[in-house]
């Protein structure tokens, strides 16, 4: 089980089913939690789990966190004050479609991120594999028509989403610069507390705004599931996946999330499966089978 779980291409496709339901999620509950206030209590229920964890190795790596703030400082507030806030956000505005198409522009960007400034280079066929998980993941959001895609019409919802989608591949590349020898859950820890440091005082205005959360066993419920996976064990293995397979081969992997999206619809909705669900899959394992191919 331990090398099972050291593989980083099943950390990386646990991490995007984790988070495919927190998209689902995000969109579901918007009427009873509002965007801030789920961004904030998902990192500070994660942050319950991460303590005990991360205490123990803090003593000793302390030297190495106050070497490094400056990095963990920028990622936390990317990673977690910032991506999952902006997604929120957006699902108050916009569909659960149009977020997942613009979600699937996160490994383009962190490649032509990683082009434009780190001077990285991707293989032709890595390049190819690339437009191929693309081109599926679009299968599946524009539901096989190409006129679906053309007549999406962005609004301010959308726009917070391409925030977020920048967010997220500069946090994915910006992990190469976190402190080197951290344990990750001390990691993970900094990082978390940097972000709801960020986050708090954005939460408290909200509330006085008069947006509160619903509580209800539905509210607990989804705040109990983004707190414990999307959040906890998601950013670990995330956190895993990058440091063992690069930015670039990592951020494809959120091609999967159309994937996910239709299975967990088959499973709990009991939506069927129609042809363009199956080409869009081909289509993605496809591309990411030549862009991890040596």
């Amino acid at each position: 089980m331990t090398k099972l779980f050291a593989n980083p291409y099943l950390l990386l496709t646990l991490t995007v089913l984790f988070w495919s339901g927190n998209m689902v999620i995000g969109r579901g509950a918007r009427a009873d939690i509002p965007p801030l206030a789920f961004a904030f209590w998902r990192w500070a229920i994660a942050f319950l789990f991460i303590l005990p964890l991360a205490l123990p190795h803090l003593k000793s790596q302390w030297p190495l966190l106050k070497q490094g703030w400056k990095p963990l400082v920028v990622l936390g507030l990317l990673g977690v004050g910032g991506y999952n806030t902006f997604a929120y956000l957006a699902l108050q505005e916009t569909t659960a479609t149009n977020a997942t198409l613009l979600n699937s522009f996160i490994p383009i960007a962190t490649i032509a991120i990683s082009w434009a400034f780190l001077g990285k280079r991707l293989r032709r066929v890595e390049g190819l594999g690339v437009l191929i998980s693309l081109a599926g993941a679009l299968t599946i959001v524009g539901r096989g028509d190409l006129a679906v895609l053309t007549h999406l019409k962005l609004n301010v919802g959308d726009l917070w989403m391409l925030l977020a989608v920048l967010d997220w591949a500069i946090y994915t590349i910006g992990l190469a610069w976190r402190p080197a020898g951290v344990h990750p859950m001390l990691m993970l820890g900094a990082l978390t507390s940097v972000g709801l440091a960020a986050l708090a005082p954005a939460y408290a205005a909200e509330m006085m705004a008069g947006q509160v959360v619903n509580l209800n066993p539905g509210s607990l419920t989804a705040l109990a599931y983004v707190g414990i996976f999307p959040s906890f064990i998601g950013y670990i293995f995330y956190n895993k996946g990058v440091a063992e397979v690069g930015a670039s081969q990592a951020s494809l992997f959120i091609h999967l999330m159309p994937v996910f999206g239709t299975l967990l619809s088959f499973l709990f909705l009991g939506e069927i499966p129609l042809w363009y669900h199956y080409a869009g899959i081909a289509l993605i394992f496809t591309g990411i089978w030549l862009t991890m191919k040596k």
